[in-house]
Formats: structure tokens, sequence, C-alpha cells
């Protein structure tokens, strides 16, 4: 029996399996050639975490999520499976977080290690290493590893603006709830009133501005010309007149009376001897004296010193 053909079609079905198996596998990102390690850990919440999802550490992508099962009589529910290369080791105090990739929305594993462990450990460098974490110090593969979940960017975003905006609604609720009663009571007609009252007083001053404007300031504008014209006429006559000599006569002035003022002041002056001289003085009051009596007598014996007579008697 001739068994080529069917050789043929079974060898093109395995390869077509093969072909389907190893496309199905890049497609979701595994490398079927390169060994891996497998861990776990249990969340509560996923919060879109999906498998195929990237595994990295330090921004790294060193795998991927393969599967994620489920059991909610548990409070940590899901289980999440994790495989990364077989080259990479962790240490004790690795743990498993779950984080946002990309502003997207969607989510990623990011083996978060501990911060005595440098960049981590390779399978070659493990053995020359030991001395930093032994063999105690190696996570095992299969091994559970704690979780944590680290909020987005996003989500941390939404967070504060959820507070900010739940602030500012209560803030206008408040102001619409004042104003509302602003509305029902009187104070809103109160101050239309005010407004209006306002506004009526406000047409009165324009019409008074305005009539002033019209009325009294070309008036007022007029006179100040006038002024001006006045003063600059009152300076030129200034500039033309001679005001050295009128200062020069005035300065002679002032020194003719500084003169006369130092005659009187003077004991020796003809003025001077008339104030200060006693015996000038007391002749003078002699004088005065004698000339009133004389007046006195003249006025008592006016035929003493008056001799008319039309008989030409003499009376003695």
């Amino acid at each position: 029996m001739n068994y080529s053909r069917e050789i043929k079609v079974g060898v093109l079905a395995a390869v077509c399996l093969f072909l389907l198996f190893f496309g199905f596998n890049f497609l979701k990102g595994v490398n079927i050639f390169s060994p891996t390690n497998s861990f776990h850990g249990t969340f509560t919440d996923l919060h879109g975490l999906e498998e195929q999802a990237q595994v990295i550490i330090r921004g790294h992508k060193v795998g991927q999520v393969d599967r994620i099962s489920y059991d909610f009589t548990r409070d940590s529910a899901f289980t999440v499976d994790i495989s990364i290369k077989r080259d990479i080791v962790l240490p004790q105090g690795t743990q498993m977080a779950l984080i946002a990739d990309g502003l997207l929305g969607g989510m990623a594993i990011e083996l978060q290690l501990p911060s005595n462990s440098g960049n981590g450990l390779t399978a070659e460098r493990s053995n020359s290493e030991n001395g930093l974490f032994g063999e105690a110090g190696l996570i095992a593969k299969g091994s559970f590893l704690p979780t944590t979940y680290v909020p987005g960017l996003m989500e941390s975003v939404q967070g504060e603006l959820l507070a900010k905006i739940g602030a500012a609604v209560e803030d206008v609720d408040s102001l619409v709830a004042e104003l509302h009663g602003q509305l029902e009571g009187d104070h809103l007609q109160s101050a239309l009133t005010n407004v209006d009252r306002i506004s009526g007083d406000l047409t009165t001053v324009s019409h008074d501005l305005k009539r002033l404007m019209n009325n009294q300031v070309p008036r007022i504008v007029n006179n100040a010309d006038t002024a001006v014209a006045n003063l600059n006429t009152v300076l030129a006559d200034i500039k033309e007149a001679d005001l050295k000599s009128t200062v020069a006569r005035v300065d002679k002035a002032v020194e003719n009376v500084n003169g006369l003022v130092s005659d009187v002041r003077s004991p020796n002056g003809t003025i001077g001897q008339l104030i200060y001289s006693k015996s000038l003085y007391d002749h003078v009051d002699a004088t005065v004296i004698s000339a009133d009596s004389l007046l006195v007598d003249l006025k008592a014996h006016p035929k003493r010193y008056v001799h008319f007579s039309i008989f030409g008697k003499k009376d003695k």
C-alpha cells in the first residue's frame, strides 16, 4: 500500500497545527522558544486587568499575564498567574503591583523589587551573589507573591477633581438657596427701587451738568481769557517800565529818610537839640507860659495894649 499521500497530509496538518499554535501565542506575545517561570498573586479588584497584559520590572517588559481565575467566595477573589523570563530570579520582598498602563485605562503588572536588590538578579548572577540573598533570599518559581494596587494618574486626578467638584456643588447650592431667599423676600424689590432712584438722580445730574457745560463753562472760559489778557498787559507794562531808575529813586528816598531819622536821633542836630536839650525845653516852656499869661492879660485888659479914642481921651 502507498501511504505517501497520507503521510504528507499528516505532516502538513502537524505543521499547520504548529504554525497555528505558534501564531496564536505570538499574537498573545508569548515566545514559545523562551522558557519562563510562573508566579501567582491574588487581588480583590483587578481594575480592568486582562490576560496577555504585560509584566514589567522598572519599565522593562519581562513577561505577561497568562491566566486570570476567580473565586467569589473569598475576599481576594481573583488569582493572577504570570510568567516571566526564566533568567530572571526574584529576591525575597518582591511584590506584585497592579498599575495603570498608559493613559487609555489599561492595566499591567509591575514586579517591585526590594530596595537592596539593585537592578534585580539573573540566574547567572544569583549563584555568584548568594552572599547578598543566599538560597533563602530567592523566591521559588510557582510561589504566590504579595500584591498591592497603585492608583493611576487619571484615577488620582479624578479623585481630587471629584472632591473639588463636590465642594463647588455645595457652594453653588448655598448660593442658589441664598438667591432664592432673596428673590422670595422684599430685598429684590427694594434693590430695584434703589436702582431706579439712583438712575433718576444720575439723569438729573447729567442734565444739570449738560446745562452747566452749555451756559456757565463758556462764560468762565471767556472770563479766564480776559484775565489772562489783562495779566499779559500788566506783565508787558512791567517789562517796559524803567524798574532800575525806579528802584534807584526808592533807594535815594530811603537814604534821605534814614538821614532825617539820624538827625532826629542825634542830640547835636537841630531837631535833636529840640528833643534832647533840657534848657531849650525849659526856655520854650517858659515862653509858652509867658505867652499864655500875656494872652490872658490881653483878654482881661485890652485897653492897656490898644489905644483908640474918638475924642482923644486917654484911659489909664
